[in-house]
Parts: structure tokens; C-alpha cells; sequence
């Protein structure tokens, strides 16, 4: 008989290769698990419950109006602008000057990370931009309500969404 020497088995993909492609995976299935994109009346009840309904003299067809304009209602939109800064959450509120970045110490308008805007709850979302809309500007600082909603009939928005 021939004794055949020993060699290891090869492996298909190494042990370490795999752990990061399930960890990649896994961080994936999380964030994407967090994005929420909200029908019209969805919204609607929610930004009713956070109390937006005449708040500083905007109707919630105006919030809805902005949230569709700026996220088509995604929680998690995320832009990235030419300077560097982002536009975050369903209201795309900016890191300039509203909310910081990970790698960042100092305190903006907001007092809060870009990421906690991000969440599916709104929560952080709706106190931030009642922040930016106590500006003398009021809703005007977003581009896309003075572009789509500013003197609009914005009944649309609301019909059909129960109060």
C-alpha cells in the first residue's frame, strides 16, 4: 500500500471572511430595519400627536407638505451636499448649523447628532425642526416649502386623514 501524505483541507472561505460578511450583513438588517417611510395619513396622525397642528401659525398640511418635499416621508433620508454637510430625516435638517456629525464636539442648533434624526419615531425629527422653526424665518428656511407649499391650497394634504 502507498501512504498518501496529509494536507489540510481547503477551505471555501476563511473564518475570518465569513464573521465579517455576517457582521456586515447583520449591521445592514439593522439600519435598514430603522427606515420608515410614511404614508400621508400616517404622518399626519403622528405629527398631530407631537402637537404641529398650529404650531407657530403652520397647519399640518404645511409639516406634511415640507416632509414630502424634502424626504418623500423617509425617515432615514440622508443628502449629502457639495460642501460636506448632510441633510438628515424626514424634514432633511442640516449639520451645518442644526445638528452634528459623530466626529464633531461642538454643540449646534439642535443639541443633538444627525443619526438621532434618523430614527423611525420622529421624535428627535419634530423637536429639531420646531427649533429651526421658531427662526424669524419660520418654515421659509427650507427651500422646498417656500418652493412647493409657501401660499399654496395645501387642503390635499390633510383630506381624508382622520383628526
Amino acid at each position: 500500500m502507498e501512504a498518501r501524505g496529509w494536507a489540510p483541507r481547503r477551505q471555501l472561505c476563511p473564518p475570518g471572511i465569513l464573521l465579517l460578511v455576517v457582521a456586515s450583513l447583520l449591521s445592514c438588517l439593522l439600519t435598514c430595519g430603522q427606515a420608515k417611510v410614511y404614508s400621508r395619513c400616517e404622518l399626519f396622525r403622528v405629527l398631530q400627536e407631537f402637537g404641529l397642528e398650529g404650531y407657530r401659525g403652520h397647519s399640518l398640511a404645511d409639516w406634511l407638505c415640507l416632509a414630502y418635499y424634502t424626504s418623500g416621508f423617509d425617515s432615514a433620508a440622508v443628502d449629502h451636499e457639495a460642501d460636506g454637510s448632510t441633510n438628515n430625516g424626514i424634514f432633511q435638517i442640516n449639520s451645518r448649523k442644526w445638528c452634528k456629525t459623530l466626529k464633531e464636539y461642538s454643540t449646534k442648533g439642535c443639541n443633538m447628532y444627525c443619526t438621532d434624526l434618523l430614527d423611525p419615531d420622529l421624535k428627535n425629527a419634530v423637536i429639531c425642526s420646531m427649533k429651526i422653526s421658531q427662526q424669524p424665518q419660520g418654515l421659509r428656511i427650507w427651500e422646498a416649502w417656500k418652493h412647493h407649499c409657501l401660499g399654496k391650497d395645501l387642503s390635499d394634504w390633510v383630506d381624508g386623514c382622520t383628526f
